[in-house]
């Protein structure tokens, strides 16, 4: 049994009328579950649990403002488990207060320490790369690194989303990482002045922009192509993903630049020992199986399959760059966005 209710509605009624409401949402469920993650996304992993474990969960959908929603609820709480994407909502989540740290030996046998906080508040999940979409007609078979997106052959030709948005923070608080900060601001404005306008839309935009002629290559995630080449219920994106290929671009001295799903131990969990059962539940092999194929994401665990979709995207070396390491650049990263005005677009 799986209950699964959404606060985009309700958010706007202010956090105290939510933290009223949702221990009596949630009272009957044995793992209460708080969700920045599209319900379809997760709801098959849900009904595995419960399948194998015979203990019931229920999910609040939170698109924005989950630590905060988790805070203003305080030690009345009813969550137990967070589940959400990027390295910098589970690092905003840990710094809000709202996880606790969780020694477990299942979790840190099946998720490599790299995809770990180092203070055991969060654990990843699954992994998804941030890689280029390029144009199946325009561009040929050459190797591309995150460095080379600034070189100027690439003038006019490029597509993205916000630099402010998460995903792109992450790439950028990466390439800081490798390269420091004046290196990265040179990179930023080489790419910006690549761009064929100003940023804007979301990542199947890009390929949309791609397939309409727009710009030659594009930055996204993985799965992003993953949902569009199998989507029934919007041929249009079929096309768009058949007007690209997947690219997996590497820095020039690391790997393919990588971000996770992840999930953490909320605070004050009234069910805890559920709560780690659900947790340890998603580091099998089931689980990262089901993760994986219904998201087209990377299993974080080692030797679990990839899905066809996933395999045909080429072999990913992820970059070994510690996400804690990513975390801690992410607000100079942003800084920087701002500095060379990207959302601006191409000033050359």
């Amino acid at each position: 049994m799986t209950k699964l209710l959404s606060s985009r509605a309700a958010f706007g009624l202010g956090a105290c009328a939510l933290a009223l409401s949702a221990p009596a949402a949630a009272q009957a469920a044995d793992v209460n579950i708080y969700s920045s993650r599209q319900p379809a996304l997760i709801q098959p992993l849900l009904d595995a649990f419960t399948k194998e474990t015979g203990l019931t969960t229920a999910t609040i959908f939170i698109e924005k403002g989950l630590e905060e929603r988790i805070k203003a609820e305080g030690a009345n709480s009813p969550a137990d488990v967070v589940l959400t994407v990027d390295i910098g909502r589970l690092d905003a989540t840990k710094q809000a207060g709202v996880l606790q740290p969780l020694e477990d030996a299942v979790i840190e046998k099946d998720i490599p320490a790299e995809f770990r906080d180092s203070g055991k508040e969060w654990s990843g999940v699954t992994s998804r790369a941030r890689v280029v979409y390029a144009s199946k007609e325009r561009v040929g078979d050459e190797a591309i690194t995150y460095e080379s997106l600034a070189d100027p052959k690439w003038k006019g030709k490029i597509c993205i989303r916000s630099g402010q948005h998460q995903y792109n923070v992450a790439l950028v608080a990466a390439y800081l990482a490798h390269h420091g900060e004046e290196a990265t601001r040179t990179w930023l404005t080489g790419l910006r002045d690549n761009l064929a306008s100003a940023p804007e839309g979301g990542d199947r935009d890009q390929a949309r922009n791609i397939a309409a002629g727009q710009c030659d290559i594009a930055i996204g995630n993985t799965y992003y192509v993953g949902l569009m080449q199998n989507n029934e219920k919007e041929p249009e994106q079929k096309e768009w993903a058949n007007a690209i290929k997947v690219i997996l671009p590497t820095f020039e001295n690391g790997g393919t630049h990588v971000n996770i799903s992840g999930m953490g131990l909320a605070k004050n969990a009234p069910n805890r020992d559920n709560a780690v059962k659900f947790m340890e539940f998603l580091t099998t092999d089931e689980a990262q199986r089901i993760y994986a194929e219904v998201n087209y994401e990377y299993p974080l665990k080692p030797g679990v399959t990839l899905s066809e979709t996933v395999k045909s995207f080429g072999e990913l070396k992820p970059d070994t760059l510690s996400l804690s390491d990513i975390a801690a650049n992410r607000a100079k990263a942003s800084e920087l966005v701002d500095e060379v005005g990207f959302d601006n677009g191409p000033k050359s």
